[in-house]
């Protein structure tokens, strides 16, 4: 990029100094600073922004200017990106953080590291929430939201919206015809369904080679925490209104749940392997006719139609997002991150003044316009993508849009909510379902709250919960074994950790 030119000196040098020492920026996105610029350009509301942007690469190599361009125009900046690598982001965003080697804006997508949080506690960003309302989209982004991004009641960047819920069940619909069932709305019906897909050849091949479920040993993204929300698990911990937090494994709801899966484990109504099977090889084995329930994030039904081209092709899928334990109980599916990716974040020692960062701001503001998201999605008309006559955005170039449009997907502030139709009629419907989902979201209420216990110890824990769940699940040991783990938990560090929990959810109030 080496249009790139007339940055800051001071913040140019900086940059490339810690790209030449390996532990910032990637190869070859680099920019040349022939002069000083004149220091009071960014305030000049007639000029264009000039920004950096400490940014992370979901791809294999950085986009070339094409879509840049017109994303400058739209915006009225000049941009100059420093890429990190997403597989090397914690190490390089460390590095970054302890030197103070950053940008104008800092995309920061890993919250919950130690470094980051410790980095935004201690001053070195903006917090940006009284702000917000000056600028229409920013002004847009909910109180849950906010709540959820923010630090110690602070929100030091702009949240990166995403998906608030995005689970839900995707079902052979074809063998639903087959047996002569519904698509089920219950639990229980859910249950028929896996009973009858294993037991009455929906296949038609004349052979007991098909299950009802097919899931992997993942109880969070798999579908023992989808069917949590089912039964009214809360989402990681449940608080009363004195600040009291209960795990989501001492709940009624988790015991339920467990209950459900061990029946079907007991029946052969799911994949005898669930525990060990990975999600590539629960997508195939789906794919290859063996089960007909899947649950997961619902976007996944167009990459198992795509998966069985040629395999299944014969393969109708039904989307159910609207399930519940029984047809009295509220709709409720649990909400990944609280619908947060991170945080744009806007440090204090590159934006000097309220006016700088108010420059800024508005440049997120306008990322957030519609005309620019779509830039930032599919491209430009006519050279990426064309609208068809059902008026769906369909990709005209893979090639050309995998290299100049598909980098920046990662960098838009918001990933929902514009109405863009997918072009796969699976995926419009898992889109809808999508959005529909947001009104029946289930928010982690520790998600912006500290425990210094949980930081340090949280992961070894909760192998203790985990272990013993699949445990009682396959029925190698008794629900009061399972209360002794629970037990267990709270003895070695959980009740200090719903403790430290109480106390800063009451100081955040």
């Amino acid at each position: 990029m080496q249009r790139r030119i007339g940055m800051k000196k001071q913040k140019v040098s900086k940059l490339a100094s810690v790209s030449l020492a390996g532990a910032l920026l990637l190869a070859g996105c680099s920019s040349t600073a022939s002069t000083d610029k004149n220091s009071s350009k960014k305030e000049d509301k007639n000029s264009k922004t000039e920004i950096s942007w400490l940014n992370i690469l979901h791809t294999a190599s950085p986009p070339t200017d094409t879509v840049l361009d017109q994303i400058e125009k739209k915006t009225n900046s000049e941009i100059k990106f420093s890429w990190i690598p997403d597989a090397s982001k914690e190490e390089r965003l460390n590095t970054a953080l302890a030197s103070d080697s950053l940008a104008d804006i800092v995309t920061l997508t890993i919250l919950e590291n130690s470094s980051v949080r410790n980095a935004l506690k201690s001053g070195m960003f903006w917090n940006v929430e009284d702000y917000l309302d000056e600028f229409p989209n920013l002004k847009a982004i909910s109180k849950d939201i906010r709540v959820s991004a923010s630090i110690e009641g602070k929100l030091y960047g702009i949240p990166f919206q995403k998906d608030l819920a995005r689970n839900g069940v995707v079902i052979r619909k074809d063998w639903l015809d087959k047996v002569g069932l519904a698509v089920p709305k219950t639990t229980e019906e859910l249950m028929e369904v896996a009973k009858a897909f294993t037991e009455k050849d929906p296949d038609g091949n004349g052979k007991n080679d098909t299950t009802g479920f097919m899931d992997r040993s993942d109880l969070i993204f798999g579908a023992f925490k989808t069917l949590g929300s089912y039964y009214g698990t809360p989402n990681n911990w449940l608080v009363d209104k004195k600040g009291n937090f209960s795990a989501e494994f001492e709940t009624d709801g988790y015991i339920k749940t467990m209950d459900y899966m061990k029946k079907l484990y007991e029946n052969g109504w799911i994949n005898k392997d669930f525990a060990v099977t990975a999600k590539t090889d629960q997508q195939q084995n789906f794919a290859q006719g063996k089960a007909g329930i899947y649950v997961g994030a619902l976007f996944d039904a167009k990459n198992l139609q795509t998966m069985a081209a040629g395999i299944q092709d014969n393969m109708e899928l039904a989307l159910v997002n609207d399930m519940t334990s029984d047809s009295n109980s509220e709709r409720a599916i649990w909400s990944a991150g609280n619908g947060i990716g991170g945080l744009l974040a806007f440090p204090r020692s590159e934006v000097k003044d309220e006016a700088e960062l108010k420059r800024l701001l508005k440049f997120v503001n306008d990322l957030l316009e519609p005309e620019t998201y779509t830039l930032m999605t599919y491209g430009i008309e006519g050279t990426h993508y064309k609208l068809n006559d059902e008026g769906a955005y369909e990709i005209i170039n893979q090639d050309l849009w995998q290299q100049e449009v598909q980098p920046f997907a990662s960098s838009r502030p918001k990933e929902n909510g514009y109405g863009l139709k997918d072009p796969n009629p699976i995926k419009a419907l898992a889109d809808e379902m999508i959005a529909e989902n947001a009104k029946y979201a289930v928010f982690n209420p520790a998600v912006p709250l500290e425990s210094p216990t949980y930081t340090t110890q949280g992961s070894e824990l909760q192998k203790i919960i985990t272990d013993a769940t699949y445990q009682y699940i396959l029925g190698e040991i008794s629900l009061d074994d399972f209360k002794k783990a629970v037990k267990s938990w709270n003895d070695q560090g959980g009740k200090t950790i719903k403790e430290e929990y109480k106390a800063a959810y009451n100081e955040a109030k």
